[in-house]
């Protein structure tokens, strides 16, 4: 029995279906634990496989893979250096767990399986793992390690259970995706479990992006008192040292490095870059096309793109039309000079000729209308795409959640793209980021250190510039105005009713509920996106596009 312990936290950045090169990472994630002398490496849940990996569990082929690459790396374990544990899916007589595995010895020492299992917003777990029973602590050098993964220590059973069982401490292997607010969640939850057990807790968060989630890492050590003694940097893959004493028979963690993370609009921004970075690097692009307008939406989208992926990856591509002002042009042609990347111009001039020909017998006696303005928007589409296929690089919308929620955009046209960096982003918050970002940079940005947009851009009127004169204000509510109502409707479920108590005009209400109901199909159709809030469009918010329920009474 040993008197003192170094647990290394492992917060990586797994691919999911990589099994190879995450138990590489993991592998050298291990080689580095081994230089700080630690015992035993804690890795985060499911990374061997990847976190979420979905419906690839159900395919046998990969579970035999991930059972194969295992038993490999826990056979390096017999030649010295730490020992792991390492969260994987892993089938036990029969039936598939979400699991975390000791590796020790040379083999495949002890497996806990995931009791409690998220079955609300994005996760689904209970469709593709069983659930695991109570689980009892993992001997260690003597160490009873109160194992848990992820979902386990949001609620008590688990934790009473190791406690009652003689856990010395408890390890938490988490997949927790960020959220604007998730670490005071995670804290708060951590604490909860800390003063129920009377034990301290150690606490091992993934990083990186996968399709609409990003995870920040923030991994942690509270103490049986519930102090803070380790906080990794978030937003970072890091292997961080925790040194661990026995004394009066009581498991103590020394005091090491603590990392505040970043909050408010600087987190929500790396949560951005980080989502697109990944995005595109782990599916192999190139880099990326964005249609630039000369508005904040398109401004900002291509400033965390060249944060993310650096100028060279960036193609910026302006579209004027005969609607399109001489402003826009020159703040668009401003914010490519700022961010360093390259900008072309292709006039859509000629394809709006074509189409009015094409159309005009067709069209013969009928007034102009949205129609007109659509063409526009899939004209630009399709040069967009054009350009993506011809140079490889994927296309990026730029709208907002603001605009999608309510329809106010054009499907096949804007909403055209293989991702969405600003799904998830209310139009206000995305004034918000702009000024932010206008006056500061993140760590890790790749971008200028400067300004990334003209002050203009943030400063002017939205426009469509589908037509003479336009605004968005000519359709929707003002954005303040508009993104309240939206909280209520969206976030918070709430009736119309209940909004309009909240002292919004009952007709604009309605109308944005109308507007909110009739959109549920384009937004079906909207490319995935950055997860920032909790009820994103898509797999946190599910609606029936065909559903006659209404709240207008």
């Amino acid at each position: 029995m040993t008197d003192s312990l170094t647990i290394a936290l492992a917060q990586l950045n797994p691919t999911v279906g990589d099994v190879e090169g995450n138990l590489a990472r993991l592998r050298r994630a291990r080689a580095e634990a081994a230089t700080l002398g630690a015992g035993l490496m804690v890795g985060g849940e499911l990374a061997v496989a990847g976190y979420p990996p979905e419906d690839l569990v159900l395919k046998a082929a990969f579970l035999d893979r991930i059972e194969r690459t295992v038993s490999a790396l826990a056979a390096e374990t017999a030649l010295g250096g730490p020992a792991m544990l390492i969260g994987a899916p892993w089938r036990v007589e029969g039936r598939l767990y979400n699991a975390a595995l000791l590796l020790e010895a040379g083999q495949v020492a002890a497996v806990t399986r995931k009791h409690e299992l998220p079955n609300y917003g994005v996760f689904d777990e209970v469709r593709v793992f069983a659930a695991g029973p109570l689980p009892e602590p993992i001997i260690f050098q003597g160490l009873r390690l109160g194992t848990m993964v992820c979902e386990d220590m949001w609620f008590p059973p688990v934790t009473k259970a190791l406690k009652e069982a003689g856990a010395d401490l408890l390890l938490v292997l988490n997949g927790s995706p960020f959220e604007f607010d998730k670490p005071d969640v995670r804290m708060g939850l951590a604490r909860e479990r800390v003063a129920e057990a009377g034990l301290p807790l150690a606490y091992v968060n993934l990083i990186g992006g996968q399709d609409e989630l990003v995870f920040d890492g923030d991994s942690f050590v509270l103490a049986a008192d519930g102090g803070l003694r380790v906080r990794a940097a978030s937003w970072e893959e890091r292997v961080v040292p925790t040194r661990w004493r026995r004394a009066n028979g009581s498991w103590t963690c020394d005091q090491g490095e603590t990392t505040h993370p970043p909050e408010g609009l600087e987190a929500v921004y790396r949560a951005l870059v980080t989502g697109l970075r990944d995005y595109v690097g782990k599916n192999g692009f190139p880099g990326v096309v964005i249609g630039l307008s000369g508005g904040i939406d398109s401004a900002l989208t291509a400033a965390i793109a060249v944060d993310a992926l650096g100028a060279e990856r960036v193609l910026l591509v302006v579209m004027p039309s005969p609607y399109t002002s001489r402003e826009s042009l020159e703040d668009a042609d401003a914010t490519a000079a700022l961010l360093g990347a390259r900008l072309d111009t292709v006039s859509i001039g000629p394809a709006m000729d074509a189409f009015d020909g094409m159309l005009a017998d067709l069209f013969a006696g009928r007034e102009s209308d949205a129609t007109e303005e659509n063409i526009q928007a899939r004209a630009r589409a399709l040069t967009l795409m054009a350009i993506s296929n011809k140079f490889g690089h994927m296309l990026l919308t730029t709208g907002n959640k603001s605009e999608m929620s309510v329809g106010y955009a054009t499907i096949y046209g804007d909403m055209c793209g293989g991702y969405s960096v600003l799904k998830d982003v209310y139009k206000t918050t995305v004034f918000d980021l702009a000024r932010w970002r206008n006056g500061a940079c993140p760590p890790g940005a790749l971008g200028p250190e400067g300004p990334v947009m003209p002050e203009r851009v943030i400063t002017k009127p939205p426009s469509a510039e589908l037509k003479p004169d336009q605004t968005d204000q000519d359709t929707l509510p003002p954005y303040p105005e508009l993104d309240a109502i939206l909280q209520g409707l969206v976030e918070e479920e709430r009736s119309v009713e209940e909004v309009v108590a909240l002292g919004f005009e009952r007709e604009t209400v309605r109308r944005v509920w109308r507007m909110l109901d009739r959109a549920e199909y384009k937004r079906r159709q909207a490319p995935p996106g950055v997860k920032i809030t909790h009820r994103a469009f898509g797999r946190d918010r599910r609606y029936p596009i065909t559903n006659r329920f209404t709240d207008l009474v």
